[in-house]
């Protein structure tokens, strides 16, 4: 008789400030980064550290720019994190310093914390996600451009965990 798995997917969740432009844009491009590389047992999600945002969809101009790159880019509803969703979390991949910071304040083991841009190799060191917000419509390609660079290095963590 064949054991029952117990194993459950890999679970990372991306965090930013409001969960309606980088972390939500980055859970859709690991999403099929992680289907085309064959990882099928992760699961992505994505929140914020404020509550202001809170039930708003995605900023247009995000979902615009996935969609003309053809990620999913619709159903998403901000939300905030919560100590459950990091405390289920495999690994927690914050798009700044700041938004790290506000995740370890919930007493979240520091090892699962990391900063997206430590994954992309030539990225400077801490620098972060750049936050398109309050900049043109063109900010949001230079942050996918960087989502889009760590996704390799991203890949390789997971297939540690």
């Amino acid at each position: 008789m064949a054991e029952e798995s117990t194993s459950r997917p890999i679970r990372v969740v991306f965090v930013c400030l409001g969960n309606i432009c980088r972390s939500p844009m980055a859970e859709r491009v690991a999403e099929r980064a992680a289907a085309d590389a064959g990882l099928t047992d992760v699961e992505f999600s994505s929140a914020g550290t404020i509550s202001e945002e809170f039930d708003d969809p995605m900023d247009r101009r995000a979902a615009a720019v996935l969609e003309e790159r053809g990620y999913r880019f619709h159903d998403h509803i901000a939300r905030r994190i919560t100590a459950a969703a990091l405390e289920s979390a495999d690994l927690v991949v914050a798009m700044e310093d700041s938004h790290a910071r506000s995740v370890l304040e919930l007493a979240l083991d520091p090892s699962k914390v990391s900063l997206l841009t430590d994954f992309d190799p030539v990225a400077e060191p801490g620098s972060g996600v750049p936050d398109p917000f309050f900049g043109s419509d063109g900010g949001f390609y230079d942050t996918l451009a960087a989502i889009e660079a760590a996704m390799p290095g991203l890949l390789e963590r997971i297939r540690t965990l």
